[in-house]
């Protein structure tokens, strides 16, 4: 269960996933060894790993340390606060915001010789919760001004946005303004293939035992957690007061955590003797 498809994932999708859930609140660099070990049960080769990990830190997201022929990797501050961010997204789903009816609206017109700025942009407004109103108009129900003013100083395109504090003058009713800014169906058909596909591994868990071992419960939790990150970058996290009847979300939410929190222990002890070893070892 869960598990199909993760072998075609890019290499860069699964080192993410290694750290922020298993080595995110770890402080000391971890041995490349140890790193290859982790990842192999996910059918990344030792090659395939050392590439990944060598790429990650040249693009800033990894912080490389040699002790004679051996290679440490530990997130760089960068690629830390990414996926803090992310985990606070996945664990903390922001549904039960208040709502004062109000919207964040941003407009820009970026020039094509800056479409990789433009690109960027896209992204990083998705994952604040943004959705596209077309020509370059982008809505949000979420008080994200300072981190759109944070993206705006990073990208440096401050003379190509506007951003506004806005209210809808026509209609009561949001829904259409919704179902033009975000597909919330497809969203919910993906939490309820979810639930069917993860809800069966509980039985795993019957009568408060676990019938698994430690390495199983590492890479089933590795699944499920590699699967889980992908709702915050489609899930806008609206307001429950802008969310259609029979909204998957909170279940898909429940049966994560609670599958997850069953995995921990087992898992990390796993992970902890993977870690133990040293190159001397």
């Amino acid at each position: 269960m869960g598990e199909r498809g993760i072998a075609t994932q890019r290499p860069t999708d699964l080192v993410f996933t290694l750290f922020g859930e298993y080595l995110l609140q770890t402080r000391e660099p971890t041995w490349v060894g140890s790193l290859i070990a982790l990842l192999q049960p996910f059918g990344l080769s030792e090659g395939a790993v050392r590439t990944t990990l060598s790429r990650m830190a040249r693009r800033g997201w990894l912080l490389r340390e040699r002790v004679g022929r051996n290679s440490f990797y530990e997130l760089s501050p960068r690629g830390r606060r990414l996926l803090e961010e992310g985990a606070d997204r996945i664990f903390h789903p922001s549904w039960d915001e208040r709502w004062d009816g109000s919207w964040l609206l941003l407009a820009y017109s970026i020039p094509e010789n800056f479409r990789h700025l433009r690109d960027r942009l896209r992204s990083q407004l998705t994952w604040l919760g943004f959705g596209s109103l077309g020509n370059g108009l982008w809505l949000t129900p979420h008080d994200v001004e300072r981190e759109v003013r944070r993206l705006t100083q990073e990208l440096d395109i401050g003379e190509h946005l506007e951003v506004f504090h806005a209210r809808r003058v026509q209609g009561e009713n949001p829904a259409t303004l919704v179902a033009k800014c975000w597909d919330l169906d497809a969203i919910n058909d993906r939490y309820a293939r979810f639930i069917e596909r993860w809800a069966p591994e509980l039985e795993t868990f019957r009568d408060g035992g676990c019938l698994i071992g430690r390495e199983r419960c590492y890479t089933l939790r590795f699944h499920l957690i590699h699967e889980f990150r992908t709702f915050p970058l489609e899930d806008p996290y609206l307001p429950r007061v802008l969310l259609p009847p029979g909204w998957k979300g909170d279940e898909a939410a429940n049966l994560f955590h609670t599958l997850h929190d069953k995995l921990v222990g087992p898992a990390d002890d796993h992970v902890d003797t993977i870690l133990s070893q040293t190159p001397d070892s």
